[in-house]
Protein backbone atom coordinates (compact mmCIF):
# COMPACT_ATOMS: atom_id res chain seq x y z
CA UNK A 1 0.00 0.00 0.00
CA UNK A 2 0.77 3.99 -0.38
CA UNK A 3 2.08 5.12 2.57
CA UNK A 4 1.95 9.08 3.63
CA UNK A 5 4.83 11.16 4.30
CA UNK A 6 3.98 11.77 7.84
CA UNK A 7 3.48 8.22 8.47
CA UNK A 8 6.60 7.79 6.59
CA UNK A 9 8.90 10.12 8.47
CA UNK A 10 7.68 8.42 11.74
CA UNK A 11 8.78 4.77 10.47
CA UNK A 12 11.85 5.81 8.86
CA UNK A 13 12.87 7.70 12.36
CA UNK A 14 11.77 4.44 14.54
CA UNK A 15 14.23 2.82 12.65
CA UNK A 16 17.28 4.94 12.25
CA UNK A 17 17.28 6.58 15.75
CA UNK A 18 17.52 2.99 17.42
CA UNK A 19 19.50 1.58 15.04
CA UNK A 20 22.22 4.33 15.23
CA UNK A 21 22.40 4.23 19.29
CA UNK A 22 22.88 0.67 18.27
CA UNK A 23 25.98 1.33 17.26
CA UNK A 24 27.14 2.18 21.06
CA UNK A 25 24.80 -0.87 22.56
CA UNK A 26 27.33 -3.30 20.41
CA UNK A 27 30.44 -1.41 21.31
CA UNK A 28 30.20 -1.54 25.24
CA UNK A 29 28.94 -4.96 24.44
CA UNK A 30 32.51 -5.92 23.02
CA UNK A 31 33.90 -3.91 25.39
CA UNK A 32 32.51 -5.92 28.47
CA UNK A 33 34.01 -8.81 27.05
CA UNK A 34 37.47 -7.45 26.78
CA UNK A 35 36.65 -6.00 30.38
CA UNK A 36 36.36 -9.83 31.56
CA UNK A 37 38.71 -11.40 30.00
CA UNK A 38 41.33 -9.97 31.21
CA UNK A 39 42.61 -7.53 28.61
CA UNK A 40 42.10 -4.45 30.16
CA UNK A 41 42.95 -4.28 34.31
CA UNK A 42 41.16 -1.06 35.00
CA UNK A 43 37.40 0.16 35.44
CA UNK A 44 37.45 2.61 32.60
CA UNK A 45 38.73 3.45 29.45
CA UNK A 46 38.43 6.17 26.59
CA UNK A 47 36.07 8.06 29.58
CA UNK A 48 33.09 5.38 30.03
CA UNK A 49 33.41 3.24 33.07
CA UNK A 50 32.67 -0.58 33.06
CA UNK A 51 29.43 0.22 34.70
CA UNK A 52 28.26 3.01 32.93
CA UNK A 53 29.18 0.75 29.84
CA UNK A 54 26.86 -2.16 30.84
CA UNK A 55 23.83 0.08 31.71
CA UNK A 56 24.20 1.59 28.37
CA UNK A 57 24.80 -1.76 26.34
CA UNK A 58 21.45 -3.31 28.39
CA UNK A 59 19.27 -0.59 28.41
CA UNK A 60 19.89 0.57 24.58
CA UNK A 61 20.22 -3.04 23.23
CA UNK A 62 17.00 -4.67 25.55
CA UNK A 63 15.01 -1.54 25.85
CA UNK A 64 15.49 1.33 23.22
CA UNK A 65 16.25 -0.65 20.67
CA UNK A 66 13.22 -3.38 20.92
CA UNK A 67 10.70 -1.07 21.70
CA UNK A 68 11.19 1.26 18.74
CA UNK A 69 11.17 -2.03 16.91
CA UNK A 70 8.52 -3.72 18.33
CA UNK A 71 6.36 -0.17 17.71
CA UNK A 72 7.75 0.40 14.00
CA UNK A 73 6.96 -3.39 13.14
CA UNK A 74 3.42 -2.91 14.52
CA UNK A 75 2.74 0.15 12.67
CA UNK A 76 3.95 -1.89 9.68
CA UNK A 77 2.22 -4.79 10.14
CA UNK A 78 -0.92 -3.25 11.46
CA UNK A 79 -1.16 -0.75 8.58
CA UNK A 80 -0.26 -3.30 6.31
CA UNK A 81 -2.95 -5.67 7.35
CA UNK A 82 -5.87 -3.29 7.50
CA UNK A 83 -4.78 -1.29 5.01
CA UNK A 84 -4.96 2.41 6.77
CA UNK A 85 -2.82 3.93 8.84
CA UNK A 86 -3.38 4.72 12.34
CA UNK A 87 -4.36 8.16 13.40
CA UNK A 88 -2.04 10.99 12.89
CA UNK A 89 -1.78 12.25 16.37
CA UNK A 90 -1.09 9.07 17.64
CA UNK A 91 1.39 7.76 16.12
CA UNK A 92 3.57 11.39 15.58
CA UNK A 93 3.00 12.19 19.68
CA UNK A 94 4.18 8.30 20.57
CA UNK A 95 6.89 8.73 18.65
CA UNK A 96 7.77 12.01 19.87
CA UNK A 97 7.66 11.09 22.94
CA UNK A 98 9.66 7.76 22.44
CA UNK A 99 12.60 9.69 21.22
CA UNK A 100 12.36 12.63 24.21
CA UNK A 101 12.80 9.88 26.48
CA UNK A 102 15.93 8.13 25.21
CA UNK A 103 17.40 11.26 24.29
CA UNK A 104 17.20 11.57 28.19
CA UNK A 105 18.12 8.36 28.86
CA UNK A 106 21.06 8.53 26.96
CA UNK A 107 22.35 12.06 28.22
CA UNK A 108 21.51 10.36 31.67
CA UNK A 109 24.26 7.01 30.92
CA UNK A 110 26.71 9.32 29.06
CA UNK A 111 27.40 11.70 31.88
CA UNK A 112 27.51 8.68 34.52
CA UNK A 113 24.35 9.51 36.05
CA UNK A 114 22.67 6.48 35.45
CA UNK A 115 24.42 3.61 36.26
CA UNK A 116 21.82 1.21 37.84
CA UNK A 117 22.26 -1.23 34.83
CA UNK A 118 19.76 -2.70 33.05
CA UNK A 119 17.87 -4.21 35.84
CA UNK A 120 17.27 -0.21 37.55
CA UNK A 121 16.09 -1.16 40.90
CA UNK A 122 17.19 0.01 44.07
CA UNK A 123 19.60 -0.16 45.65
CA UNK A 124 21.57 2.00 42.78
CA UNK A 125 20.46 4.93 42.10
CA UNK A 126 20.52 6.24 38.98
CA UNK A 127 19.49 10.50 38.10
CA UNK A 128 15.81 10.92 38.21
CA UNK A 129 16.04 12.30 34.41
CA UNK A 130 16.66 8.75 33.84
CA UNK A 131 13.79 7.44 35.17
CA UNK A 132 11.77 10.29 33.50
CA UNK A 133 12.76 8.95 30.16
CA UNK A 134 12.02 6.00 30.54
CA UNK A 135 8.78 6.22 31.45
CA UNK A 136 8.34 8.49 28.64
CA UNK A 137 9.78 6.08 26.33
CA UNK A 138 6.79 3.48 27.36
CA UNK A 139 3.96 6.07 27.50
CA UNK A 140 5.27 6.80 23.89
CA UNK A 141 4.80 2.77 22.63
CA UNK A 142 1.56 3.18 24.81
CA UNK A 143 0.34 5.72 22.30
CA UNK A 144 0.97 3.64 19.17
CA UNK A 145 -0.73 0.80 20.82
CA UNK A 146 -3.94 2.55 21.17
CA UNK A 147 -4.27 4.23 17.60
CA UNK A 148 -3.97 0.46 16.22
CA UNK A 149 -6.66 -0.30 18.52
CA UNK A 150 -8.65 2.37 16.54
CA UNK A 151 -7.99 1.36 13.28
CA UNK A 152 -8.70 -2.35 14.09
CA UNK A 153 -12.52 -1.20 15.85
CA UNK A 154 -13.06 0.34 12.13
CA UNK A 155 -11.78 -2.60 10.06
CA UNK A 156 -14.21 -4.49 11.86
CA UNK A 157 -17.00 -2.55 11.23
CA UNK A 158 -16.19 -2.85 7.71
CA UNK A 159 -15.94 -6.15 7.79
CA UNK A 160 -18.09 -8.21 10.03
CA UNK A 161 -17.49 -11.87 10.33
CA UNK A 162 -14.13 -11.55 8.41
CA UNK A 163 -11.38 -13.09 11.38
CA UNK A 164 -8.65 -10.94 12.65
CA UNK A 165 -5.54 -11.38 10.70
CA UNK A 166 -3.04 -13.68 12.82
CA UNK A 167 0.16 -11.55 12.56
CA UNK A 168 -2.62 -8.60 14.13
CA UNK A 169 -3.48 -11.07 16.72
CA UNK A 170 0.23 -11.83 17.30
CA UNK A 171 0.85 -7.87 17.86
CA UNK A 172 -2.26 -7.08 19.94
CA UNK A 173 -1.34 -10.01 22.17
CA UNK A 174 2.41 -8.39 22.40
CA UNK A 175 1.47 -5.05 22.86
CA UNK A 176 -1.68 -6.32 25.82
CA UNK A 177 1.63 -8.04 27.68
CA UNK A 178 3.57 -5.22 27.27
CA UNK A 179 0.68 -2.43 28.87
CA UNK A 180 -0.50 -4.67 31.62
CA UNK A 181 3.71 -5.43 32.34
CA UNK A 182 4.64 -1.42 32.31
CA UNK A 183 2.16 -0.75 34.51
CA UNK A 184 3.83 -1.66 37.90
CA UNK A 185 7.70 -0.76 36.11
CA UNK A 186 6.01 2.61 35.76
CA UNK A 187 4.85 2.82 38.89
CA UNK A 188 8.12 2.12 40.22
CA UNK A 189 9.80 4.94 38.39
CA UNK A 190 7.78 7.34 38.78
CA UNK A 191 6.25 6.75 42.01
CA UNK A 192 9.45 5.23 43.96
CA UNK A 193 12.40 5.72 42.70
CA UNK A 194 12.06 9.36 41.07
CA UNK A 195 11.37 10.86 44.34
CA UNK A 196 13.86 9.07 46.03
CA UNK A 197 16.35 9.80 43.40
CA UNK A 198 15.29 13.54 44.22
CA UNK A 199 16.07 13.09 47.75
CA UNK A 200 12.48 13.80 48.59
CA UNK A 201 12.53 10.38 50.66
CA UNK A 202 15.11 8.78 52.68
CA UNK A 203 13.97 5.15 52.28
CA UNK A 204 12.89 2.81 50.09
CA UNK A 205 11.40 -0.69 50.20
CA UNK A 206 14.24 -2.69 48.17
CA UNK A 207 12.26 -5.80 47.79
CA UNK A 208 9.20 -3.89 46.63
CA UNK A 209 11.43 -2.21 43.83
CA UNK A 210 12.52 -5.70 42.90
CA UNK A 211 9.17 -7.16 42.61
CA UNK A 212 7.87 -4.45 41.06
CA UNK A 213 11.08 -4.21 38.29
CA UNK A 214 10.53 -8.25 37.44
CA UNK A 215 6.09 -7.83 37.25
CA UNK A 216 8.05 -6.26 33.85
CA UNK A 217 11.66 -7.74 33.44
CA UNK A 218 10.06 -11.23 32.44
CA UNK A 219 7.21 -9.82 30.53
CA UNK A 220 9.69 -7.93 28.60
CA UNK A 221 11.41 -11.05 26.91
CA UNK A 222 8.12 -12.14 25.69
CA UNK A 223 7.52 -8.49 24.51
CA UNK A 224 11.03 -9.00 22.59
CA UNK A 225 10.00 -12.16 21.24
CA UNK A 226 6.41 -11.48 20.15
CA UNK A 227 7.40 -9.56 17.01
CA UNK A 228 9.85 -12.25 16.05
CA UNK A 229 7.54 -15.12 16.36
CA UNK A 230 4.97 -12.82 13.81
CA UNK A 231 7.73 -12.89 11.61
CA UNK A 232 8.10 -16.94 12.07
CA UNK A 233 4.58 -17.76 11.43
CA UNK A 234 3.52 -14.80 8.96
CA UNK A 235 6.71 -14.01 6.86
CA UNK A 236 9.35 -17.02 6.91
CA UNK A 237 7.19 -19.51 4.97
CA UNK A 238 6.66 -17.10 2.18
CA UNK A 239 10.65 -16.05 2.20
CA UNK A 240 11.05 -20.05 2.25
CA UNK A 241 8.87 -20.73 -0.30
CA UNK A 242 6.19 -22.31 1.27
CA UNK A 243 3.44 -22.15 3.31
CA UNK A 244 2.20 -21.81 6.96
CA UNK A 245 1.64 -25.48 8.20
CA UNK A 246 -1.08 -24.38 11.08
CA UNK A 247 -2.86 -20.76 11.28
CA UNK A 248 -4.63 -22.43 14.51
CA UNK A 249 -1.66 -23.23 16.08
CA UNK A 250 -0.03 -19.94 15.83
CA UNK A 251 -3.56 -18.32 17.56
CA UNK A 252 -3.04 -20.43 19.96
CA UNK A 253 0.60 -20.29 20.96
CA UNK A 254 -0.01 -16.12 21.49
CA UNK A 255 -2.92 -16.47 23.14
CA UNK A 256 -1.21 -19.00 25.21
CA UNK A 257 1.73 -16.44 25.67
CA UNK A 258 -0.98 -14.07 27.03
CA UNK A 259 -1.98 -15.73 30.00
CA UNK A 260 1.28 -17.34 30.78
CA UNK A 261 3.84 -14.38 30.21
CA UNK A 262 3.02 -12.06 33.10
CA UNK A 263 2.87 -13.96 36.12
CA UNK A 264 6.43 -15.52 36.13
CA UNK A 265 8.52 -12.92 37.03
CA UNK A 266 9.14 -14.50 40.55
CA UNK A 267 11.46 -16.95 39.41
CA UNK A 268 14.05 -14.12 38.98
CA UNK A 269 13.26 -13.62 42.73
CA UNK A 270 13.58 -17.52 43.66
CA UNK A 271 17.33 -16.36 46.18
CA UNK A 272 15.19 -13.83 48.17
CA UNK A 273 13.64 -15.14 51.65
CA UNK A 274 10.83 -12.21 51.24
CA UNK A 275 8.56 -15.06 49.68
CA UNK A 276 7.00 -17.91 50.68
CA UNK A 277 8.11 -21.40 49.22
CA UNK A 278 4.71 -21.74 47.54
CA UNK A 279 4.82 -18.44 45.62
CA UNK A 280 8.13 -19.91 44.50
CA UNK A 281 6.96 -23.48 43.15
CA UNK A 282 3.62 -21.65 41.65
CA UNK A 283 5.78 -19.08 39.21
CA UNK A 284 7.91 -22.37 38.81
CA UNK A 285 5.19 -24.22 37.63
CA UNK A 286 4.08 -21.37 35.39
CA UNK A 287 7.82 -20.99 33.86
CA UNK A 288 7.42 -23.95 32.37
CA UNK A 289 3.85 -24.17 31.39
CA UNK A 290 5.22 -20.77 29.18
CA UNK A 291 7.69 -23.10 27.26
CA UNK A 292 4.99 -25.00 25.84
CA UNK A 293 3.67 -22.19 23.22
CA UNK A 294 7.37 -22.21 21.85
CA UNK A 295 7.72 -25.94 21.53
CA UNK A 296 4.55 -25.19 19.30
CA UNK A 297 5.87 -23.05 17.23
CA UNK A 298 9.13 -25.08 17.18
CA UNK A 299 6.89 -27.58 15.42
CA UNK A 300 4.68 -25.52 13.63
CA UNK A 301 7.81 -23.52 11.73
CA UNK A 302 9.94 -26.75 11.02
CA UNK A 303 7.05 -28.13 9.42
CA UNK A 304 6.44 -24.94 7.39
CA UNK A 305 9.70 -25.01 6.19
CA UNK A 306 10.29 -29.31 5.62
CA UNK A 307 6.53 -28.17 3.18
CA UNK A 308 8.85 -25.41 1.32
CA UNK A 309 11.86 -27.60 1.18
CA UNK A 310 9.63 -30.35 -0.89
CA UNK A 311 8.21 -27.90 -2.85
CA UNK A 312 12.05 -27.03 -3.80
CA UNK A 313 12.19 -30.45 -4.42
CA UNK A 314 13.71 -32.38 -1.40
CA UNK A 315 13.67 -36.27 -0.92
CA UNK A 316 14.20 -38.23 2.13
CA UNK A 317 13.62 -38.02 5.87
CA UNK A 318 16.18 -35.24 6.54
CA UNK A 319 17.50 -33.75 3.65
CA UNK A 320 14.61 -31.49 3.52
CA UNK A 321 16.98 -29.02 5.72
CA UNK A 322 19.47 -28.68 3.05
CA UNK A 323 16.84 -27.53 0.43
CA UNK A 324 16.41 -24.02 2.21
CA UNK A 325 17.58 -20.82 0.62
CA UNK A 326 20.10 -20.22 3.46
CA UNK A 327 22.53 -17.94 0.95
CA UNK A 328 20.17 -16.89 -1.70
CA UNK A 329 20.60 -12.84 -2.30
CA UNK A 330 17.13 -12.02 -3.00
CA UNK A 331 16.45 -13.91 0.21
CA UNK A 332 18.76 -12.37 2.43
CA UNK A 333 15.53 -12.60 5.28
CA UNK A 334 15.95 -16.30 4.93
CA UNK A 335 19.06 -16.40 7.67
CA UNK A 336 18.42 -13.91 9.81
CA UNK A 337 14.99 -16.36 10.75
CA UNK A 338 16.52 -19.15 10.51
CA UNK A 339 19.73 -18.28 12.66
CA UNK A 340 17.46 -16.83 15.37
CA UNK A 341 15.45 -20.28 15.45
CA UNK A 342 18.51 -22.33 15.75
CA UNK A 343 19.96 -20.20 18.56
CA UNK A 344 16.39 -20.06 20.06
CA UNK A 345 16.48 -23.74 20.24
CA UNK A 346 19.54 -23.45 23.16
CA UNK A 347 18.38 -20.54 24.45
CA UNK A 348 14.91 -22.02 25.37
CA UNK A 349 16.34 -25.17 26.72
CA UNK A 350 18.97 -23.14 29.03
CA UNK A 351 15.78 -21.03 30.48
CA UNK A 352 14.09 -24.02 31.49
CA UNK A 353 16.98 -24.38 33.65
CA UNK A 354 15.89 -21.32 34.81
CA UNK A 355 12.60 -22.76 36.07
CA UNK A 356 14.18 -25.01 38.43
CA UNK A 357 14.30 -23.62 42.21
CA UNK A 358 17.03 -25.81 42.78
CA UNK A 359 19.14 -25.51 39.52
CA UNK A 360 18.24 -21.22 39.54
CA UNK A 361 20.29 -21.81 42.88
CA UNK A 362 23.12 -23.27 41.18
CA UNK A 363 23.33 -20.67 38.28
CA UNK A 364 21.74 -17.39 39.84
CA UNK A 365 23.93 -13.74 39.61
CA UNK A 366 26.76 -16.20 37.72
CA UNK A 367 27.32 -15.72 34.03
CA UNK A 368 24.70 -18.90 32.79
CA UNK A 369 22.32 -16.09 33.30
CA UNK A 370 23.48 -13.59 30.44
CA UNK A 371 24.81 -16.86 28.40
CA UNK A 372 21.35 -18.03 28.58
CA UNK A 373 19.41 -14.46 27.56
CA UNK A 374 22.30 -13.99 25.12
CA UNK A 375 20.86 -17.05 23.17
CA UNK A 376 17.45 -15.75 23.52
CA UNK A 377 17.85 -11.75 23.02
CA UNK A 378 21.05 -11.39 20.50
CA UNK A 379 19.96 -14.52 18.87
CA UNK A 380 15.68 -14.51 17.47
CA UNK A 381 14.67 -11.16 18.74
CA UNK A 382 18.00 -8.97 17.44
CA UNK A 383 18.61 -11.27 14.25
CA UNK A 384 14.45 -10.51 13.03
CA UNK A 385 15.15 -6.89 14.23
CA UNK A 386 18.30 -7.04 11.80
CA UNK A 387 16.57 -8.23 8.99
CA UNK A 388 13.30 -6.99 9.08
CA UNK A 389 14.85 -3.23 9.74
CA UNK A 390 16.46 -3.65 6.28
CA UNK A 391 13.55 -4.69 4.69
CA UNK A 392 11.30 -2.12 6.28
CA UNK A 393 13.63 0.69 5.33
CA UNK A 394 14.13 -0.63 2.06
CA UNK A 395 10.35 -0.95 1.27
CA UNK A 396 8.95 2.05 2.80
CA UNK A 397 12.19 4.71 1.75
CA UNK A 398 12.22 3.27 -1.81
CA UNK A 399 15.73 2.85 -1.64
CA UNK A 400 17.92 -0.23 -2.60
CA UNK A 401 19.39 -2.23 -0.48
CA UNK A 402 23.32 -1.91 -0.55
CA UNK A 403 25.78 -4.27 -0.62
CA UNK A 404 23.36 -7.47 -0.30
CA UNK A 405 26.41 -9.96 0.27
CA UNK A 406 27.22 -8.37 3.24
CA UNK A 407 23.94 -8.75 4.10
CA UNK A 408 23.65 -12.50 3.40
CA UNK A 409 26.97 -13.05 5.69
CA UNK A 410 25.68 -10.95 8.53
CA UNK A 411 23.54 -13.43 10.70
CA UNK A 412 25.44 -16.67 10.26
CA UNK A 413 28.54 -14.61 11.39
CA UNK A 414 26.85 -13.36 14.33
CA UNK A 415 25.34 -17.03 15.35
CA UNK A 416 28.94 -18.38 15.49
CA UNK A 417 29.68 -15.22 17.65
CA UNK A 418 26.86 -15.91 19.88
CA UNK A 419 27.88 -19.44 19.66
CA UNK A 420 31.22 -18.87 21.35
CA UNK A 421 29.95 -15.78 23.91
CA UNK A 422 27.23 -17.77 25.43
CA UNK A 423 29.33 -21.11 25.59
CA UNK A 424 31.83 -18.99 27.23
CA UNK A 425 29.58 -17.02 29.80
CA UNK A 426 27.30 -20.50 30.85
CA UNK A 427 30.60 -22.77 30.68
CA UNK A 428 31.69 -20.14 33.33
CA UNK A 429 28.64 -19.92 35.37
CA UNK A 430 28.66 -23.40 36.04
CA UNK A 431 32.10 -22.81 37.87
CA UNK A 432 30.66 -19.56 39.75
CA UNK A 433 32.21 -17.14 37.17
CA UNK A 434 29.84 -13.66 38.50
CA UNK A 435 27.77 -11.72 36.01
CA UNK A 436 28.10 -7.93 36.34
CA UNK A 437 30.95 -7.64 37.58
CA UNK A 438 34.38 -6.10 35.90
CA UNK A 439 36.51 -9.12 35.92
CA UNK A 440 39.54 -7.30 34.52
CA UNK A 441 39.95 -6.19 38.37
CA UNK A 442 39.83 -9.41 40.37
CA UNK A 443 39.37 -12.71 39.30
CA UNK A 444 41.48 -12.76 35.56
CA UNK A 445 43.91 -10.34 36.95
CA UNK A 446 46.98 -12.13 38.15
CA UNK A 447 47.86 -9.05 39.75
CA UNK A 448 44.73 -9.46 42.27
CA UNK A 449 44.41 -12.02 45.15
CA UNK A 450 40.79 -13.07 43.43
CA UNK A 451 42.34 -14.13 40.48
CA UNK A 452 41.10 -17.40 39.61
CA UNK A 453 43.05 -19.46 36.81
CA UNK A 454 39.53 -21.84 36.08
CA UNK A 455 37.60 -18.28 34.78
CA UNK A 456 40.52 -17.71 32.03
CA UNK A 457 39.83 -20.56 29.23
CA UNK A 458 35.55 -19.75 29.75
CA UNK A 459 36.32 -15.31 29.63
CA UNK A 460 38.34 -16.47 26.51
CA UNK A 461 36.70 -18.02 24.88
CA UNK A 462 33.76 -14.83 25.83
CA UNK A 463 35.61 -12.52 24.38
CA UNK A 464 36.13 -14.23 20.86
CA UNK A 465 32.22 -14.60 20.68
CA UNK A 466 32.26 -10.69 21.48
CA UNK A 467 34.95 -10.09 18.79
CA UNK A 468 33.08 -12.08 16.42
CA UNK A 469 29.87 -10.40 16.65
CA UNK A 470 31.97 -7.01 17.01
CA UNK A 471 32.60 -7.79 13.32
CA UNK A 472 28.99 -8.96 12.59
CA UNK A 473 27.75 -5.64 13.47
CA UNK A 474 30.39 -3.77 11.63
CA UNK A 475 28.90 -5.58 8.31
CA UNK A 476 25.00 -4.86 9.56
CA UNK A 477 26.46 -1.19 10.04
CA UNK A 478 27.47 -1.10 6.62
CA UNK A 479 24.85 -2.41 4.85
CA UNK A 480 22.10 -0.69 6.68
CA UNK A 481 23.70 3.05 7.02
CA UNK A 482 24.64 2.66 2.84
CA UNK A 483 20.93 1.73 2.21
CA UNK A 484 19.86 4.94 4.16
CA UNK A 485 22.19 6.96 2.44
CA UNK A 486 21.31 5.95 -0.80
CA UNK A 487 19.47 7.61 -3.35
CA UNK A 488 15.22 6.75 -3.43
CA UNK A 489 14.73 4.40 -6.47
CA UNK A 490 11.26 2.93 -5.78
CA UNK A 491 8.37 4.09 -4.90
CA UNK A 492 7.97 3.83 -0.91
CA UNK A 493 5.57 1.23 -0.20
CA UNK A 494 4.14 -0.31 2.93
CA UNK A 495 4.42 -4.00 2.23
CA UNK A 496 5.08 -7.62 4.16
CA UNK A 497 5.73 -11.30 2.39
CA UNK A 498 2.63 -12.61 3.42
CA UNK A 499 2.69 -16.40 4.16
CA UNK A 500 -0.59 -18.43 2.75
CA UNK A 501 -2.14 -20.83 5.74
CA UNK A 502 -1.37 -24.66 3.88
CA UNK A 503 -4.97 -26.20 5.16
CA UNK A 504 -7.77 -24.38 5.18
CA UNK A 505 -8.57 -25.22 9.14
CA UNK A 506 -12.14 -24.74 11.18
CA UNK A 507 -12.72 -22.16 12.77
CA UNK A 508 -11.98 -22.47 16.30
CA UNK A 509 -14.51 -19.69 18.48
CA UNK A 510 -12.32 -19.54 21.82
CA UNK A 511 -9.31 -18.51 19.14
CA UNK A 512 -10.89 -15.79 17.37
CA UNK A 513 -11.15 -13.35 20.86
CA UNK A 514 -8.85 -12.19 23.46
CA UNK A 515 -11.76 -11.50 25.90
CA UNK A 516 -11.88 -14.58 28.08
CA UNK A 517 -8.01 -14.81 27.75
CA UNK A 518 -7.55 -11.72 28.79
CA UNK A 519 -9.79 -12.49 32.20
CA UNK A 520 -7.18 -15.88 32.72
CA UNK A 521 -4.50 -13.21 32.39
CA UNK A 522 -5.41 -11.08 35.43
CA UNK A 523 -6.61 -14.34 37.27
CA UNK A 524 -3.13 -15.90 36.51
CA UNK A 525 -1.53 -12.45 37.76
CA UNK A 526 -3.51 -12.32 40.64
CA UNK A 527 -2.62 -15.64 41.85
CA UNK A 528 1.31 -15.03 41.67
CA UNK A 529 1.06 -11.02 43.14
CA UNK A 530 -1.36 -11.07 45.55
CA UNK A 531 0.57 -13.39 47.67
CA UNK A 532 3.69 -12.17 46.61
CA UNK A 533 2.87 -8.66 47.67
CA UNK A 534 1.04 -9.82 51.17
CA UNK A 535 4.74 -11.84 51.55
CA UNK A 536 6.42 -8.19 50.67
CA UNK A 537 4.28 -5.79 53.53
CA UNK A 538 4.96 -8.99 55.80
CA UNK A 539 8.46 -9.27 55.72
CA UNK A 540 10.11 -6.84 54.56
CA UNK A 541 10.01 -2.66 55.04
CA UNK A 542 11.25 1.04 53.77
CA UNK A 543 14.41 0.81 55.54
CA UNK A 544 16.94 4.33 55.17
CA UNK A 545 19.21 4.23 52.23
CA UNK A 546 20.79 7.69 50.87
CA UNK A 547 23.11 6.73 47.51
CA UNK A 548 25.17 8.81 44.99
CA UNK A 549 24.45 7.71 41.46
CA UNK A 550 27.72 6.79 40.62
CA UNK A 551 28.07 4.27 43.70
CA UNK A 552 26.15 1.80 45.89
CA UNK A 553 27.74 2.85 48.90
CA UNK A 554 24.91 3.79 51.52
CA UNK A 555 25.20 7.43 53.01
CA UNK A 556 23.04 7.03 55.33
CA UNK A 557 24.29 7.37 59.05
Amino acid sequence: MNISKPYRTVILTGLLMPMTLFILGCYNGVMQTIYRAGIIHQSSVAGINYYQGLTMHGVINAIVLTTFFAVVFGHVTVSYYLKREPPKLTYQISMLLMVVGTLMDLVAMLTGKAQALYTFYAPLKASPFFYVGTALLIVGSWIAFFGWIKIWYSWKKENPGKRMPLAILGTFVNFSIWLVATLPVAYETLVILTPWSLGWTDSINVPLTRMLFWMFGHPLVYFWLLPAYVAYYTILPKVAGGKLYSGNAGRLAFLLFLILSMPVGVHHQFSEPVFTPGTKLWASLLTYAVSIPSFMTAFTVAASLEYAARKRGAKGVFSWMWKLPYFEVDRYLFGYFICGLILFIFGGLSGIVNASYTLNQLVHNTDWVPGHFHMTVAGPVILVILGMSLYMYSTVSGKALKFKTFAVMVPYVWMVGIAFLSHGLMSGGLMGEPRRTNLGLSYTNPDSPLFNHHFVPTTTTTLVGGIIMGIAAILYFIVFFATAMGKRVNEPQLILPESEELHEEKDIPLLLTMKPWLILMIVLVMTTYVPALISIFKYSKAVPNKFQPDSPQNLQK
